[in-house]
């Protein structure tokens, strides 16, 4: 499966669940959309002590047709929870 843009005035699409593998010397593929993942669908966090937001947990990689530029002047991102 790929990241596809989402169905007119939908804003919030949902995920099949992902099953994360640790991988050692992981290298991102450059053909991928490394999505960030939120805690809430508030970007906002508190910078801590190492510059990270509070609220960031990781970049994901989901493969995509599109250029993964594409998906960042969309701001896509993952959320764990929404504040619905």
């Amino acid at each position: 499966k790929k990241l596809k843009p989402s169905n007119i005035g939908e804003m919030m699409s949902k995920l099949p669940v992902i099953h994360f593998q640790p991988v050692e010397n992981y290298v991102e593929p450059p053909e991928d959309y490394q999505c960030p993942l939120y805690k809430t669908n508030i970007r906002a966090g508190i910078l801590n002590t190492t510059g990270q937001s509070t609220n960031f947990v990781l970049h994901v990689s989901l493969p995509t047709d599109d250029n993964p530029d594409v998906w960042v002047l969309m701001g896509t991102a993952m959320v764990t929870m929404t504040n619905d």
